[in-house]
């Protein structure tokens, strides 16, 4: 530092007391550059986000309703041939527990509708 003044005396450039060796830019300039960057990347993100979201919830459902399709095949009785004969019954203890929770689903809509007439 004190050689690089020393050449520029020595060269007839004195440097005042206030003035800088380099120029920044003003602090206005920066602000906006800052601030439309993060818009412009805020964007970008909120954008890709949703793109995610959206491929994400297109996926699950896809499998989803593959996997419905593989556990109906699963129910089913086979023949000789490899074709779906019938479907094979559920065992009691299953049919009486899904007999249990319609009716639970039922006296649930009842209550809720019951709830909004009042």
């Amino acid at each position: 530092m004190v050689g690089r003044k020393l050449s520029l005396v020595r060269n007839g450039h004195i440097l005042g007391e206030g003035e800088a060796l380099f120029e920044a830019p003003h602090f206005e300039n920066i602000k906006h550059f800052t601030l439309s960057s993060a818009k412009k990347y805020g964007h970008v993100v909120l954008v890709e986000t949703i793109r995610m979201y959206v491929k994400t919830t297109l996926f699950l459902k896809e499998s989803y309703r593959e996997l419905k399709i593989k556990f109906k095949k699963i129910n089913t009785k086979k023949d000789e041939n490899g074709n779906g004969v019938e479907k094979v019954e559920v065992s009691s203890f299953l049919k009486m527990i899904s007999d249990y929770k319609q009716k639970i689903k039922k006296i649930k809509q009842k209550i809720h509708e019951e709830e909004k007439n009042q």
